[in-house]
């Protein structure tokens, strides 16, 4: 059934491309139910359906086809990788690999903290959904863990270690997000949009070479220094090693259901990095992971059918992206991009300085927003066109808005799918809360913009 509807879709709309007119009503639902959802009006002249501000690749702009065509297959690439998410939870993978961090090096509280920091950092590049980490695998840990720490929330045992422990991985969850194009639903949303506002795709090894060296710094030094900021009262934590290894040989050795899920992380992520290689798409390779998942009755289809955050990425996305088009069609991209220049550039700074304001600007305006998908349909393409505009090497404007469009999910208790979910837990108060995110958004800028910096003049991004 999904195999057919999506050959249906795309057969819609090679069919639309190719005759630059619409098609004939079709009479089976498929067609009707792809078109839809998945093709909103563009212009249809050859070129790219929003004019790129600025430079752009020297072979010029793409068939508007080859995007339209891109488009549809990163929200099916988005539907599949959020039903893999399902084998973790459903298996207890997730809590496995959790747990033999824990045992390892869960003794300290610090020790605890980075233990968790990076296993849910491990899982991130399969698991796109940070909602699902957080409150399907990581959140019911952490409580279990603070409970045995003697951490509780209502009886002033908050600070012992659940009040870190809490902002610790909340924060550590926006940067593991940002380190893989598949570790967050809204990352292909970013690529997409870069593709038709400068014709650059973001591959997953592009977006994981440009983000693993600044994402490792903050994945060290975040928690280290709220550690500093805002410590545990309890530095010890001999309990929390030995709940693990409770819960460890209560699991059992592996499942055969476990087994083959581990089997299909590796097939999936290893297509994801070699897939240029091989020659294997990342929608190929989700949808291989998926099918694998399927037929072994690891993960059936009506569980697919049950998994809403899937079924909203796909149709959200496509109102998120047709309304970034439609921006485009009737100006208001144009007039921002101009307006902004004609301010900025008024200035008579560097590029260097001026993409630094648009950042700020860029990352503190989440404030106003609830979700990293609507912010980047709303603003993404219009700041990545003035950076451009601007003298920004294009594809380093992308990547450092993409990167962000995570990190700034940290600054609030509604601004990423994971904030609610920890915030709820009743370990922080909302205003150290917003204090304490504010502090670290300045720590991860830094680290982001100085620290990353260096690496992509390294790597070649500008």
């Amino acid at each position: 059934m999904a195999g057919g509807f999506h050959q249906a879709a795309l057969r819609l709309h090679r069919n639309r491309c190719n005759t630059m007119v619409a098609p004939r009503p079709q009479r089976r639902l498929p067609y009707r139910v792809a078109a839809a959802l998945y093709f909103p009006r563009h212009n249809r002249r050859n070129h790219l359906p929003a004019p790129a501000v600025g430079r752009r690749r020297a072979y010029g702009p793409r068939r508007v086809c080859s995007n339209k065509d891109a488009d549809v297959r990163r929200r099916i690439l988005g539907f599949r990788r959020s039903n893999l998410a399902r084998g973790f939870i459903k298996t207890g993978l997730g809590n496995r690999i959790a747990y033999q961090f824990v045992s390892l090096f869960g003794s300290s509280s610090l020790g605890l903290g980075y233990s968790l920091v990076f296993s849910e950092a491990l899982l991130a590049p399969a698991i796109p959904s940070v909602s699902a980490r957080a409150g399907g695998i990581f959140l019911p840990l952490v409580k279990s863990l603070c409970v045995a720490c003697g951490s509780n929330v209502g009886d002033g045992t908050e600070r012992k270690l659940g009040s870190w422990l809490m902002l610790t991985c909340f924060q550590t969850s926006v940067i593991s997000s940002s380190m893989f194009l598949t570790a967050m639903a809204a990352n292909p949303l970013a690529a997409n949009l870069t593709a038709t506002t400068i014709n650059m795709p973001i591959g997953w090894m592009d977006w994981a070479k440009a983000a693993i060296v600044p994402g490792l710094v903050s994945l060290i030094v975040v928690p280290f220094l709220l550690y500093l900021v805002y410590p545990p009262t309890v530095k010890s934590s001999p309990d929390a090693p030995k709940l693990a290894r409770e819960n460890l040989a209560r699991m059992g050795p592996m499942s055969k259901n476990e087994i083959i899920m581990a089997g299909t992380l590796f097939l999936t992520v290893g297509l994801w990095i070699f897939g240029s290689v091989l020659n294997v798409d990342a929608v190929t390779a989700a949808i291989l992971g998926l099918s694998v998942l399927l037929i072994t009755g690891v993960v059936t289809w009506k569980e697919c059918l049950a998994e809403s955050v899937a079924w909203d990425t796909l149709t959200w996305f496509a109102a998120l992206i047709a309304m970034a088009g439609y921006l485009n069609k009737y100006g208001l991209i144009s007039w921002f991009s101009q307006t902004v220049v004609k301010f900025v550039g008024g200035l008579g700074l560097s590029w260097q300085l001026s993409f630094g304001i648009l950042v700020l600007l860029y990352f503190y305006s989440h404030y106003f927003f609830a979700s990293g998908a609507a912010h980047i349909g709303a603003m993404f393409t219009a700041f990545l066109s003035v950076a451009s505009a601007l003298g920004t090497p294009p594809y380093l404007g992308a990547v450092v808005l993409a990167f962000l469009s995570n990190l700034m999910g940290g600054i609030t208790h509604y601004g990423i799918g994971s904030a609610p979910v920890f915030y709820g837990a009743g370990y922080v108060p909302l205003a150290k809360w917003w204090g304490y995110g504010f502090f670290i958004s300045i720590v991860n800028l830094i680290i982001w913009l100085g620290v990353g910096g260096i690496w992509w003049k390294a790597i070649g991004l500008w």
